[in-house]
C-alpha cells in the first residue's frame, strides 16, 4: 500500500488547478455580497467571528489545521433563499467558486476546505441557519430544510405527528442536506429504503442563480441526481420534502456483546447470511472494536416478538428480555446514541443540541459484502494490528425493502446483490501533525479485504467519501471525465455516473460546483 504521503502527494497535484481569480476578483466578489447579503451573514477572515463559524461543524480534528490555513475568502450563512441566489451570481460573476456545507460530518471536509494549496478561490455557503422542519401530519409529510440535523427531524416528527417516524442515519448530528444527498443508510432502510428513497420533492437554487422550487421545475433528472448523486454538485438544495413512515407505540431496541472467547467471530459469520434475510421489521447490524462485536438491533414492534424472533433464526446470539429495551420510536433514535443519557437529559436537549463536539482525527473508508466471508477471514479482522490508533467497523445489513429497489432508481446502486456494508474508521491522536499523518491501520485493512468484496468497481458509500480512491483531474480548465470515473463508478455505479455527467453537462455545463470529488459534466463526445 502506498503511504498516506504518497496518498496526500497525489491529491495535491491531481487537483491543482491554475487559479483564475485575481485579488481583485475577490474583493469585487466580496462587494457584490455586501450590496445583496446582509453583512452580519457574510463573515471574511478579519471577521472577529469568522474561525469560530469556520470550524463550528468540524467534527473531525484532521481538518481544522488545513481549513484554518487556507481559509475561505468567507462564509455566507444565509437565512432565506435569495441570499443563495446572490452568492451564486457574485460567485459566477467574478469567478469564486463555492461550496456548500449542511453542518454533520463530511469525511473529507469538501465542503468547507480545499485539498490543494493552488486550487481556485472559493466560499463558503453555511446552511446552519436554514434548519426548519414543518410536518404535515394529515399528508405525512414533512419539508426540511438542509441545515437542519438527523435528530432535529427525528424529534419534530415525533412531536407534530406521533405514530410516524423516518429512515435515516442512527446519528443525530447527521446534516440532512449531506445524508440525503448521498443516500441515507439507517437501522430503518430494510423496512423503508434508504432516506434518499423517501424524499418525494425539493427546493434548490441551481448553478445559474435561479430558484428552482419543485421537482416539476427541476425536472425529472436533476430530481434524480440530488437524491444520492452527492452533494455539491449540481446546486444547492435548500430544502426536502420527505415520505413519513408509520411507527409502532413501542419499537424494541437491543444490545448484545460478544467477545473472541465468546465466540464472537462465529457469530459475525453467521450474522452475515442471516441478518439480510430477517423480516423487514427487524434489523441487526454489529460493530467491531477491541476484539469485541457489539450487536445492536432494532425491531419496529414489541420485545416478546423480537426474542421469539431472533431464538428461532439466530439462536447463537442468546437474545433475551434483559437484552431489549421498549421505547417511542424517538427514544430510540435518542438512545442508540446517547444511551442512558436520555434518562436523564429531555429529548428536545439530546436531538435538537447544534453545537458541535470537535471529535479525534479520525478516517473512514467503506466496502460492500455480497458473498458471506470466511471465518478465517472474520478472525483476521478482528485480530488486525491497530497500533497507535483505535479502529472500528461498522457492518450494515441490506436485503428487505433495500434489495427490492432497482439499482437506477436513485443514483445510490447498491441494492439486491449486497449482503453488508462496511464502515472502516480509524481514530488517533494527531496533534501536532497537522492531520497530515494517517495510521496504517485502516488502509492495510482496507488493502487485505480486497479479494473478499466487490469488484469492478470496488463499491463505496459516498457519504463515506474517501479521496484515496482518487480525486479529479483538471485538463485545460475542464474536470477529466476519465480521472473522475475511477471514483464516481464506485460510488455509483457505471450507468449511473455516466448519467449524472450528463445531466451535469446538461444543468452545470462549465462545472462550476467543482471540487476534488466532484461529478464532472459528461463530454460531448461521449
Amino acid at each position: 500500500m502506498a503511504s498516506m504521503a504518497l496518498v496526500l502527494t497525489v491529491c495535491l497535484l491531481s487537483f491543482f488547478v491554475p487559479a483564475q481569480a485575481s485579488p481583485s476578483n475577490h474583493n469585487e466578489f466580496l462587494r457584490c455580497l455586501s450590496t445583496n447579503v446582509p453583512s452580519q451573514l457574510v463573515q471574511t477572515a478579519r471577521s472577529t467571528s469568522f474561525k469560530q463559524i469556520l470550524v463550528s461543524s468540524i467534527r473531525n480534528a484532521r481538518f481544522v489545521a488545513p481549513a484554518t490555513a487556507r481559509p475561505p475568502l468567507c462564509i455566507v450563512t444565509p437565512t432565506n433563499a435569495s441570499h443563495v441566489q446572490a452568492a451564486v451570481r457574485c460567485g459566477r460573476r467574478h469567478a469564486v467558486r463555492l461550496r456548500v456545507r449542511s453542518g454533520g460530518h463530511d469525511c473529507e471536509g469538501l465542503s468547507y476546505r480545499s485539498c490543494s494549496p493552488n486550487s481556485e478561490a472559493f466560499a463558503v455557503i453555511d446552511l446552519a441557519n436554514l434548519h426548519a422542519v414543518r410536518v404535515n401530519p394529515q399528508e405525512a409529510t414533512a419539508w426540511v430544510d438542509s441545515g437542519a440535523g438527523i435528530g432535529e427531524l427525528y424529534y419534530h416528527v415525533a412531536m407534530a405527528a406521533p405514530g410516524l417516524g423516518f429512515p435515516a442515519s442512527v446519528c443525530p448530528t447527521v446534516g440532512v442536506g449531506g445524508i440525503f444527498s448521498g443516500g441515507g443508510i439507517g437501522l430503518m432502510m430494510r423496512k423503508h429504503g434508504l432516506s434518499a428513497d423517501n424524499v418525494v420533492d425539493a427546493t434548490m437554487v441551481d448553478a445559474e442563480g435561479n430558484l428552482l422550487a419543485s421537482k416539476k421545475a427541476m425536472g425529472d433528472d436533476l430530481f434524480w441526481a440530488i437524491r444520492g448523486g452527492g452533494g455539491g454538485n449540481f446546486g444547492i438544495v435548500l430544502s426536502w420534502k420527505v415520505r413519513l413512515l408509520p411507527v409502532p407505540p413501542k419499537v424494541t431496541f437491543f444490545r448484545v456483546t460478544k467477545t473472541m472467547d465468546q465466540g464472537a467471530v462465529d457469530a459475525v459469520t453467521k450474522w452475515q447470511t442471516v441478518a439480510p434475510a430477517l423480516p423487514d421489521d427487524l434489523s441487526v447490524r454489529v460493530v467491531v472494536q477491541n476484539r469485541q462485536a457489539n450487536f445492536q438491533g432494532l425491531y419496529i414492534g414489541n420485545s416478546s416478538t423480537v426474542v421469539a424472533t431472533m431464538a428461532s433464526r439466530f439462536p447463537e446470539l442468546g437474545v433475551t428480555g434483559a437484552d431489549c429495551k421498549e421505547m417511542s420510536w424517538v427514544q430510540y433514535t435518542a438512545y442508540i446514541y446517547f444511551r442512558d443519557a436520555i434518562y436523564n437529559e429531555p429529548l428536545e436537549v439530546l436531538l435538537l443540541n447544534r453545537s458541535m463536539t470537535l471529535g479525534p482525527f479520525f478516517k473512514n473508508k467503506s466496502d460492500y459484502v455480497k458473498k458471506p466471508l470466511t471465518k478465517e477471514t472474520l478472525e483476521k479482522m478482528f485480530l488486525w494490528p491497530s497500533g497507535v490508533a483505535t479502529g472500528q467497523l461498522v457492518l450494515e445489513p441490506h436485503g428487505g425493502r433495500m434489495g427490492g429497489i432497482a439499482a437506477d432508481d436513485t443514483p445510490f446502486p447498491h441494492r439486491s446483490s449486497v449482503l453488508y456494508n462496511i464502515q472502516y474508521v480509524e481514530f488517533w491522536n494527531g496533534e501536532g501533525t497537522g492531520g497530515e499523518v494517517t495510521p496504517n491501520w485502516v488502509g492495510s485493512l482496507y488493502d487485505f479485504m480486497a479479494p473478499f468484496v466487490s469488484k469492478n468497481p470496488r463499491g463505496a458509500y459516498v457519504n463515506y467519501r474517501d479521496l484515496d480512491i482518487r480525486t479529479n483531474k483538471v485538463v485545460d480548465g475542464a474536470t477529466s471525465y476519465e480521472s473522475a470515473k475511477v471514483w464516481g463508478e464506485s460510488y455509483f455505479g457505471q450507468e449511473n455516473f455516466r448519467r449524472l455527467a450528463k445531466i451535469k453537462r446538461k444543468v452545470d455545463a462549465d462545472d462550476y460546483f467543482r471540487s476534488e470529488q466532484s461529478i464532472p459534466p459528461l463530454p460531448l463526445k461521449q
